[in-house]
């Protein structure tokens, strides 16, 4: 049975073979046709350029907290971002934000020939910016964004500004929210400093009735007031009784008023701390990426490849010229 197979097989093969042989006229006017009209047609086809920018994402870590962390591990600046970083690069190359800024940029509208009066011109507008804007991941973690353009220096022009456009989304979004976490912190920190100066000035206001050190300056009135009774100065011991007297009147309050200043010193010092990295994080615009290669003008067109659209082109029509003369040859014998 097997060997009544492959002897089918090989006797339609032959027959295919002395097909070609005998139609080999009609066979070689129709691909050399099929070639010459593919070639004219090729020609027809807009050319276009490409150009592409290689990124690599940069760790996502609080700029703050890489700048002023005491903890070298955390110092992240310079460390290249991971797999979240690279999704999280694409989503916002490939968002809605930078394809608008890059359309009104460029005027893609009329630079792709779109009517703004025709059918559906925003949808064929966004397509034809998808066909021409591809934005890749490599193998690598990098990602690629790749523009093709019937102008070799649009091309390189849209890709850098892409590029350029990631930094400026990314920084907004980042700056939105923590200018809120900020004016937290902020209202926070005004709040101590007024708490603090409120204390000072009423210590302040002690300091004018005379009491600027409760410890020292309630030993020595005493021992003053002591030795002037000894010496029988009773006018001076009388002034320093003044003294004393208010210095037992108001020294409770001049010690609770210093406890809880030195208290609200410390409270502050880790308020301001805060509240420098919010400001920080706030006034921040560093990049958000890596630049591998930057788009430059492509001095060769990339589409079409006119030879690979006419070796295809005759191939097929070589194949169907074929099954079309089969199948003739078939309707004949029947």
């Amino acid at each position: 049975m097997k060997e009544q197979d492959k002897y089918s097989r090989q006797f339609e093969a032959e027959n295919v073979l002395d097909l070609i042989i005998r139609r080999r006229m009609p066979l070689f006017i129709i691909v050399f046709a099929a070639a010459v009209l593919s070639a004219l047609a090729s020609l027809t086809i807009q050319p276009k350029y490409k150009s592409t920018v290689t990124l690599f994402p940069v760790s996502s870590s609080s700029i703050s907290q890489a700048l002023m962390s005491q903890n070298a591990g955390e110092k992240e600046i310079l460390k290249f971002g991971e797999e979240e970083e690279v999704e999280q690069m694409m989503q916002v190359l490939q968002s809605n934000t930078i394809r608008t800024r890059v359309i009104h940029k460029f005027n893609l509208m009329e630079h792709y020939d779109i009517d703004p009066k025709g059918r559906y011109p925003a949808t064929t507008l966004y397509e034809t910016y998808k066909k021409n804007i591809k934005i890749n991941r490599t193998e690598f973690m990098s990602v690629e964004i790749v523009a093709m353009d019937h102008s070799s220096d649009t091309a390189a022009l849209i890709a850098n500004e892409i590029s350029a456009q990631l930094d400026s989304v990314m920084n907004d979004m980042q700056k939105e929210r923590a200018l809120k976490g900020f004016r937290l912190v902020e209202v926070e920190y005004n709040k101590q400093r007024q708490k603090i100066k409120a204390i000072r000035d009423t210590l302040e206001m002690l300091g004018q009735v005379g009491i600027v050190e409760y410890e020292s300056q309630s030993e020595v009135f005493n021992d003053q007031y002591a030795m002037a009774i000894a010496q029988g100065n009773y006018s001076g011991a009388a002034r320093l009784k003044e003294k004393i007297d208010t210095l037992a009147k108001y020294g409770f309050l001049y010690l609770s008023l210093h406890e809880q200043l030195t208290s609200e010193i410390k409270k502050l010092s880790d308020v301001e701390s805060k509240y420098i990295e919010a400001k920080i994080d706030v006034e921040q615009n560093l990049p958000h990426k890596f630049v591998v290669n930057d788009a430059v003008k492509a001095e060769k067109k990339s589409y079409p490849v006119r030879w690979l659209i006419v070796m295809i082109s005759t191939i097929s029509s070589f194949l169907l010229a074929i099954i079309v003369l089969i199948i003739l040859e078939n309707l004949k014998k029947k």
